[in-house]
């Protein structure tokens, strides 16, 4: 009893000192004012007049029924991620921009179904092209102008037509979450605490004094004009926006409105939304943010029918992507499957990788969700796997075979190297072995990495075996072979560490695919599958991927399963194939 008590005073003395994490006003999604059962709500103790109230928290919206998901481009597509100040410079300036990517879009999709020297993506996802701050563009000054260092909106119409001819469809960045300090509506607000834009942001009379989501020791931001502090998760230059302000919310549907109606882009990345709302020292993931987003979908859905999103849940796995589930956005980027396919390449061991993938599949909502090896925010793959074409070869190989929806990041094609800070991994994309990398006739705004007369697209283009050709070669497949685009995935159980082993079924198009990460031959193994839906009958194998070392051996399938099948000898170090079922 007096453990109880104690227990009871220490909750209450602790929550007496939470500090909140912001100012409002009405929630924009007019939620109850009673708190979830299942959330930890602070009470309202005697604190400070000065800081900011929330408030209390809000009851969570009906997520029993998912918005429907109609068939789209987006089956078996896959996704190519651009920076577009990286990746080609038309006009010499230095600087990558709309009109370079317009002069490469063969090299992504010919737009010819028959040929395959073109990467053959049909997905392109644009990092910002709004008017920003800094080069990268996450701190938009104007979210309805491109970015003057990469054109004009002109351009960009142009390059969306242009890729439509090719049948890809273009998706952007699109940064909710905060603006730039130079953003004219945070400088009004800056400037006039009367302003209408001052609700827009979130502001304290005194520093609350907690730490960041990450263990960033500064979230709230002296203001550079009075006594007064600012909320800004990621730094000070990116406030962030206060989205239980109504007139944000609409700001934000009229932002989305415009890039689909006016400019025609196809669906957005949404970038960083676990922070949308915070409250309190809560700063991710919270109820408030569950509910603005299942707002804007519904949004969507209703007026921007066929709008695509995919969101950044940043180190996202099946555990704390659940509750972005099912009736809020239609996918989101799924890191604990890229950590370990690049874990897989990198040590030899498949347990983990096939883990991570049955986890998805069985957790997650079917295909909804997106694979990758790494992006933007990471050391590039290929620096990660010590410059290993072998290694890079079976991560491309595994990303392009499991279900979802792959990304690929400009250049891993091409084994592009780049270790952080942020500039060095989005260096501009290595096209020839000639001065710069025949990225830009000019002096670019970042030396290209100093393998470019080495590694870059003119002499991969000329051999057979090179990582651009077998890039190539697997996103074909991938979006031409039902059963990698949109099939069930069916794991199987091999006796050894080393190999990944899993069947994709779509109807009758059924594919195995087999890989051995290590760095050694394996050894004699089998492959057994206890159950499943597989249609009984003996199947010959034929390789679609990767030449084998003899035939593979028949495979008889019952009551859907077969123990000990061995459909080879060995399997070379760092290898893999696709091997088509046919009866």
């Amino acid at each position: 009893m007096h453990r109880i008590s104690l227990c009871l005073l220490i909750t209450i003395l602790l929550a007496a000192c939470g500090l909140p994490s912001a100012t409002s006003t009405t929630p924009a999604t007019t939620p109850t004012t009673e708190a979830s059962p299942t959330s930890s709500r602070p009470p309202t103790p005697t604190r400070d007049p000065r800081l900011p109230t929330l408030p209390p928290r809000i009851t969570p919206g009906p997520t029993a029924t998912p918005f429907p998901i109609e068939a789209g481009w987006w089956d078996g597509a896959v996704c190519y991620e651009i920076f577009v100040r990286s990746f080609y410079d038309s006009d010499g300036d230095g600087n990558g921009d709309i009109n370079g990517i317009i002069e490469k879009l063969d090299y992504l999709n010919d737009g010819d179904p028959t040929t395959t020297r073109d990467l053959g993506v049909n997905c392109i996802w644009l990092m910002p092209v709004a008017e920003a701050a800094s080069y990268h563009g996450y701190d938009t000054i104007d979210y309805y102008t491109v970015e003057k260092d990469y054109g004009t909106n002109d351009d960009f119409k142009r390059l969306v037509a242009a890729a439509e001819q090719r049948g890809i469809k273009i998706i952007i960045d699109l940064v909710l979450n905060h603006t730039s300090t130079q953003h004219p509506w945070f400088q009004e607000a800056l400037r006039d605490p009367a302003s209408p834009y001052r609700d827009w942001y979130l502001w304290s009379a005194i520093d609350p004094g907690y730490r960041g989501p990450f263990g960033n020791n500064v979230v709230w931001h002296k203001s550079p004009i009075r006594d007064e502090y600012y909320y800004g998760v990621f730094w000070g230059g990116m406030p962030d926006l206060n989205f239980r302000n109504p007139a944000v919310t609409a700001e934000a549907r009229n932002i989305a409105r415009f890039w689909v109606e006016e400019m025609g882009v196809a669906g957005f990345r949404l970038d960083a939304i676990k922070h949308l709302i915070e409250y309190y020292t809560l700063q991710e993931d919270t109820v408030e943010t569950f509910e603005w987003l299942r707002d804007f979908r519904r949004f969507l859905a209703r007026e921007l029918p066929g709008t695509f999103t995919v969101g950044e849940v940043f180190n996202g796995n099946p555990r704390t992507l659940a509750p972005y589930y099912p009736d809020q956005l239609d996918y989101y980027f799924e890191f604990e499957v890229a950590k370990q396919i690049v874990g897989a390449a990198n040590t030899g061991l498949a347990r983990l990788f096939m883990q991570a993938v049955q986890d998805a599949y069985t957790k997650l909502p079917y295909q909804r969700w997106a694979p990758f090896l790494t992006n933007h925010d990471q050391n590039r793959v290929m620096s990660t796997l010590g410059n290993d074409f072998g290694k890079a070869k079976l991560a491309a190989l595994a990303l392009l075979t499991i279900p979802g929806l792959p990304f690929i990041y400009y250049g891993e094609e091409i084994g592009m190297m780049g270790v952080k800070p942020d500039e060095r991994i989005r260096t501009p994309m290595q096209w020839t072995k000639e001065e710069m990398g025949g990225f830009t006739a000019g002096y670019p705004w970042q030396l290209p990495q100093l393998d470019y007369p080495t590694k870059n697209v003119m002499l991969q283009d000329e051999d057979p075996d090179s990582l651009l050709n077998a890039y190539r070669q697997l996103i074909h497949l991938h979006i031409n072979t039902p059963a990698l685009a949109i099939g069930d995935f069916i794991p199987l159980q091999a006796n050894g560490d080393d190999i990944a082993a899993y069947i994709r079924r779509s109807g009758d198009d059924i594919a195995l695919v087999i890989i051995n990460f290590d760095a050694v031959p394996t050894e004699p193994f089998t492959l057994s599958l206890s159950a499943s839906d597989l249609p009984a009958g003996t199947y010959q194998l034929v390789s679609i991927y990767g030449t084998p070392p003899a035939p593979a051996a028949p495979l008889t399938i019952s009551n859907g399963a077969f123990t000990d099948y061995r459909p080879f000898t060995e399997i070379p170090a760092q290898t893999g194939y696709i091997l088509k079922l046919e009866r």
